[in-house]
């Protein structure tokens, strides 16, 4: 749920810099895009670091080396999150982060269902992670589309 606090706060932060005179963030898009880009950085940082042994038994057993799985998704929500700061690739990056989320939701699942635990807390319920995640695909293509 960090992510999904992450995004919000940050959405209302770089908002407020805007009204405060800050010009780049004068329109809700790129207030939106800053704020998926902190959203997805946060979501990254987990998959390197005390967190990352929780994302790898989160993994669905019939996928080979989940933490390669890991490592892969990590460096790809880094790279979505530059991509998303960028005209000319927020587009390629809304759609490949929104390919990337429903990849990955099969571990969300799998976590949900088995009650798993990231960084010593429970998961969410799975209809929450999923309302979550449709939040999160929302926000996604909204910031690299719109504008």
């Amino acid at each position: 749920m960090l992510p999904f606090y992450a995004l919000i706060v940050s959405f209302l932060l770089f908002k407020g810099l805007g009204l405060l005179g800050l010009s780049y963030f004068g329109g809700w898009q790129t207030s939106l895009q800053g704020a998926v880009a902190v959203m997805l950085l946060l979501a990254a940082s987990a998959h390197w670091g005390t967190r990352r042994p929780d994302l790898i038994r989160m993994v669905p057993p019939a996928f080979p080396r989940p933490d390669l799985i890991v490592t892969a998704t990590g460096v790809l929500e880094v790279l979505g999150a530059i991509g998303i700061l960028f005209p000319y690739t927020s587009k390629a990056a809304s759609i490949g982060l929104v390919l990337l989320l429903a990849c990955m939701f099969p571990a969300n699942v799998r976590a949900a269902r088995e009650r798993l635990r990231i960084g010593g807390r429970p998961v969410p319920k799975l209809l929450l992670r999923t309302v979550v995640q449709i939040f999160f695909i929302g926000a996604i293509l909204v910031a690299g589309w719109m504008g």
